[in-house]
């Protein structure tokens, strides 16, 4: 299994935020000292600007690069962010390519992305890495493509980017009401939500799952890309559900069984779990 990385993704941080350093530092840490997993190292490869602009429009871009004010709440401007996100979309393309050559994959790298929308940093994300690795792959050959998102927060961003893209199934799990407050009814002609009340019981939820991924299979997709976000944990600060370490990897399993060429990309998860919650889904992606 190739795990994608880059230690510089640890050198940001605001005081007091859960979109943290220790999500990834405590997570190596932990995929390097376990033995049920053979893994191999590897860094993001670079993504063009012919790349980003598939996803993003020409003033996004401008703005991530040059911004040193915060574009919300919750998005700092950290310095040097441009290039942080742009190693994450990085570490997605990577991914898609190593899932595409038959190798399982995960892309650990920070920021998330999946919240960012054409022209819109927002949610802890500046450039949607899962919508650009897709693109990328439309643009490369491959032609139906599902995305699974299981983040506990609706992908709003990647819906956005996505919207009616010929051969695309895009499908959410998340928490509604909850951020960003979007995904309570499908959308166009290939996006599918499968909205959840706070506190659903873990049965339910993995019925959402199947059913979400029942959706991305429907058009016997070549790729699946998915938005991975351990935030539905049931210890996770930052949302109401009810998941476990199991769950998450009933559902790496899940995916495995589909038997269609997959690669995950780190969204969401603030817990101090995360790490073990990402070795489980490992190894329910390896069979383990």
């Amino acid at each position: 299994m190739v795990i994608i990385t880059d230690a510089r993704c640890t050198e940001f941080a605001q005081e007091g935020h859960p979109e943290r350093p220790a999500r990834i530092a405590n997570t190596v840490e932990l995929l390097k000292s376990q033995t049920s997993l053979e893994l191999n190292w590897t860094e993001p490869v670079e993504v063009s600007t012919v790349m980003l602009l598939r996803a993003h429009t020409k003033a996004h871009v401008e703005q991530v690069k040059t911004a040193h004010l915060p574009f919300d709440n919750d998005t700092p401007a950290h310095p040097g962010i441009y290039y942080h996100a742009l190693r994450g979309a990085g570490g997605a393309v990577g991914a898609m390519r190593e899932a595409l050559a038959g190798k399982s994959v995960f892309s650990l790298l920070r920021p998330p992305g999946h919240h960012a929308m054409k022209n819109q940093a927002m949610g802890f994300c500046y450039f949607n890495s899962v919508a650009i690795a897709v693109l990328e792959a439309k643009a490369s050959g491959t032609e139906r493509i599902g995305v699974l998102d299981f983040d506990v927060h609706h992908g709003n961003g990647t819906e956005n980017i996505l919207l009616n893209v010929p051969d695309v199934i895009f499908a959410s799990v998340h928490q509604l009401p909850c951020y960003p407050g979007t995904g309570g009814a499908h959308v166009g002609n290939n996006c599918f939500n499968h909205p959840q009340r706070a506190f659903t019981q873990r049965e339910p939820y993995r019925g959402a799952l199947s059913e979400a991924l029942a959706r991305v299979l429907s058009n016997d997709p070549q790729l699946i890309a998915v938005s991975a976000g351990f935030d539905a944990y049931a210890r996770d600060k930052i949302a109401q559900q009810t998941l476990e370490v199991e769950d998450f990897h009933w559902l790496g399993g899940e995916l495995r069984k589909t038997g269609v060429p997959f690669f995950s990309v780190l969204e969401g998860g603030y817990s101090d779990d995360l790490p073990q919650l990402i070795l489980a889904y490992l190894e329910g992606v390896a069979g383990k």
